[in-house]
């Protein structure tokens, strides 16, 4: 987990950023895919929950180092996206609470949406973080 999750987010941040200050034009969007665990953790997740604290730091750093070379980097934090992995949240899964509750999940649609208009911003615009939750219970 922690290889995927903070190096391969580390090498996939570090490799663009370096191409797009030399490139020319210069510049260009990185968008981070981070976690609304970061903010809300869910219980016996705390490996995963660290990285994707990490991905957070990541993100703000790169968004202030690459200012001076037109470099713009953000966050989606993804609630619960409607995908195979995730469908067992509708049978239950373990609160914070103790209980074992439903969650709903977010049509992966709408993510993708939300990561197409921060991608569509120009450079001199930036969305540091943003999170994508289904309007009903957790987050």
């Amino acid at each position: 987990m922690v290889a995927a999750n903070l190096t391969g987010a580390f090498l996939c941040t570090q490799q663009p950023f370096t191409l797009m200050k030399s490139q020319q034009p210069r510049g260009g969007r990185i968008i981070n895919d981070g976690s609304i665990s970061a903010t809300t953790p869910r219980p016996n997740s705390a490996p995963y929950t660290a990285t994707k604290h990490v991905i957070t730091g990541l993100t703000k750093s790169t968004a202030l180092d690459g200012r001076p070379f037109d470099i713009a980097c953000g966050q989606i934090d993804i609630g619960n996206a409607a995908t195979e992995m995730t469908a067992r949240m509708s049978s239950g899964v373990l609160q914070a609470n103790g209980e074992i509750a439903s969650e709903p999940t977010i049509p992966a649609e709408h993510v993708a949406r939300a990561v197409v208009y921060m991608a569509g911003l120009p450079l001199e615009a930036n969305v540091l973080t943003m999170t994508a939750v289904i309007s009903r219970r957790r987050g």
